[in-house]
């Protein structure tokens, strides 16, 4: 499993940098990093930011 940023303003910019630069979607990215997706949305959630599929990113 891959270690995470723990603060969420940094996890937030981490995962979009790593969506825009290396992933299609955040399927793609959970899957290869071995990052759960329901707990990474729920942390990201839980400070306002939500995934858009068809920006493929963090908002």
């Amino acid at each position: 499993m891959t270690v995470l940023p723990e603060d969420p303003m940094i996890l937030f910019s981490f995962i979009n940098t790593k969506l825009r630069d290396n992933y299609a979607s955040l399927d793609e990215l959970c899957d290869d990093m071995h990052i759960s997706k329901v707990d990474l949305v729920a942390k990201l959630g839980s400070v306002g930011f939500e995934y858009n599929p068809q920006q493929n990113k963090f908002w």
